[in-house]
């Protein structure tokens, strides 16, 4: 498997959790923005942390939504 993340900036409120567990895959400025990728285990981890549920994490290969 292979996952992409996606942010949903009008949800972001640019807390940083996200980039504090992946900061090679997530940078946070007045939004997080996907910068990277990493290890679908740390996509998902990120995306759990995120306050408001605005990091989407798809299934590369089949285009199934995983999270949230």
């Amino acid at each position: 498997m292979a996952y992409i993340a996606t942010i949903d900036e009008g949800s972001c409120i640019a807390q940083g959790d996200c980039a504090e567990v992946a900061p090679d895959v997530f940078a946070v400025e007045h939004s997080a923005a996907v910068i990277g990728t990493g290890p679908d285990v740390l996509l998902l981890t990120a995306a759990r942390e995120c306050p408001t549920e605005a990091i989407t994490i798809v299934d590369s290969e089949t285009g199934q939504q995983v999270f949230p």
